[in-house]
């Protein structure tokens, strides 16, 4: 049982926030102690201030000349009941734990062949009922992949002939829409490919592959990429040497 000299403290750190019963009794070093399973912050790395409504106290720290921290009880400060001690961790900012990091934390990855022998899976329900790719109407993955692409063209409005600019907006490379299907050269998924006539000799082809044209383009002024790398519009030939003439 608590002790009624016990005061109700709200401790907070920088990956912690709860509420503490705190006896005026205890040391600094033994509360600091209490306090390091509760923050992650290791005792003797940890500064305390304490904050009474809006009103900053100060640090708890051992007074110069006294006993130091084991000898300083809480009682030498004015603790009051839901008044606020914040944990500083004074470790260089490299050696400290961010505990609300998820991707640091270790995760657990099934086995697929374990997975599948699951007898109350979602996998095996949807196998018991002919569900997603279980269902012997529809189409395989690499079906779904070819109609993917083909939507990507449909949305993006990709045409022969339109102006465009390639993906993502780092590349920068411009150019004309001059080729839209299928590339039977290019291993990988099938489905379309766009051919684009670059501005400038960035690319890796004239319009043909492995012996095949596809469109006209001058050496290195042509690419071939998927249909999600391009953006159809209103994008002009880049003039670098006017550009830079406007700085002059």
């Amino acid at each position: 049982m608590q002790s009624a000299a016990d005061v109700p403290i709200i401790v907070n750190s920088s990956n912690s926030s709860s509420e503490r019963r705190v006896s005026p009794s205890w040391s600094i070093a033994q509360f600091k102690t209490r306090l390091e399973p509760i923050t992650g912050i290791p005792a003797s790395s940890q500064r305390l201030s304490l904050r009474v409504g809006s009103r900053e106290v100060g640090d708890i720290e051992a007074p110069a000349g006294g006993n130091g921290e084991e000898g300083t009880q809480l009682a030498s400060f004015p603790l009051q009941a839901y008044a606020e001690i914040y944990v500083h961790d004074t470790r260089p900012a490299a050696a400290r734990v961010d505990f609300t990091d998820p991707s640091s934390v270790p995760k657990y990855t099934m086995p697929t062949n374990t997975y599948e022998a699951l007898p109350n899976s979602v996998l095996s329900w949807k196998r018991a009922n002919n569900l997603g790719r279980f269902d012997p109407a529809a189409p395989s993955i690499e079906e779904q992949k070819v109609l993917a692409l083909e939507r990507e063209v449909s949305e993006r409005h990709i045409e022969v002939g339109k102006r465009c600019q390639l993906l993502p907006e780092s590349d920068g490379r411009r150019g004309e829409v001059a080729f839209v299907g299928v590339v039977d050269q290019i291993p990988g998924t099938k489905g379309p490919w766009v051919g684009v006539r670059l501005d400038e000799p960035t690319g890796k082809n004239d319009g043909s592959v492995s012996g095949s044209r596809y469109f006209e383009a001058k050496e290195k002024c042509g690419v071939f990429v998927r249909p999600e790398r391009v953006e159809v519009g209103d994008f002009p030939v880049l003039d670098e040497l006017g550009e830079e003439m406007e700085e002059i």
